[in-house]
């Protein structure tokens, strides 16, 4: 049996500090976007490695940690996936979309055309470990693992914004080809490409807003 150890917690905050310190962070998050307008400016790969380790902080089933990140930064990988994500893309805008769906992507001004996945100095490609091999070769499950993937790329996405980066979560269906252009292995599934870097100079962002706070909470008081 595991040991446990005591929690390190801080003493509670007064209401009023409490309060200001949510709404700082909350106005800190209400300003992430998701880009497509990319710089080519670097991003030191240990400042991914801590916003990578960040989003494995997250909690998982079990503790089973079913989460793989990919990060590529080789232009040639980069190049690579961006041609085989266009190759899915251009099947799914000439065919596999409902119109409605066509109509709801309108005012994003999206195409098959994805030149973000070479321009960002980053392309993060989240596995989800659909199970595990043990020390005597059996295959042993992971528990919810979509649900414990979704929470670590929360975590991803918040740690990039944090950092003063821009990520875009791409999701180009199917997305096998990932799996190949990567080799990884069969009990990994990819989840999300997500580009990551800097905000391109001229880059802009669809005028959108945000649902209120009575469309989103219920309260039960």
């Amino acid at each position: 049996m595991n040991s446990h150890d005591r929690y390190s917690s801080t003493p509670p905050a007064q209401p009023d500090e409490l309060l200001q310190s949510c709404r700082r962070f909350y106005e800190l998050m209400d300003k992430r976007r998701s880009l497509r307008f990319f710089s080519e400016h670097p991003v030191p790969k240990a400042v991914i490695e801590h916003i990578l380790m960040t989003a494995s902080t997250a909690p998982s089933g079990a503790h089973k940690q079913p989460w793989t990140f990919c990060a590529v930064s080789n232009p040639e990988t980069k190049q690579k996936i961006r041609l085989a994500a266009e190759e899915e893309e251009y099947r799914s805008y000439h065919g596999r979309m409902s119109e409605e769906w066509l109509r709801d992507l309108t005012p994003f001004g999206t195409d098959w055309h994805k030149p973000f996945l070479e321009t960002a100095p980053w392309l993060v490609v989240v596995f989800r470990r659909v199970y595990e091999f043990g020390e005597d070769g059996k295959k042993h499950n992971n528990y919810y693992v979509n649900e414990s993937v979704g929470i670590a790329c929360g975590f991803l996405l918040t740690a990039i914004h944090q950092a003063g980066l821009v990520a875009l979560t791409h999701t180009p269906s199917p997305m096998d080809f990932l799996t190949k252009a990567l080799n990884r292995p069969a009990n990994e599934k990819p989840f999300l490409l997500i580009p990551v870097g800097y905000p391109a100079p001229d880059a802009t962002v669809p005028n959108l807003t945000r649902k209120p706070s009575e469309e989103v909470i219920v309260w039960y008081e």
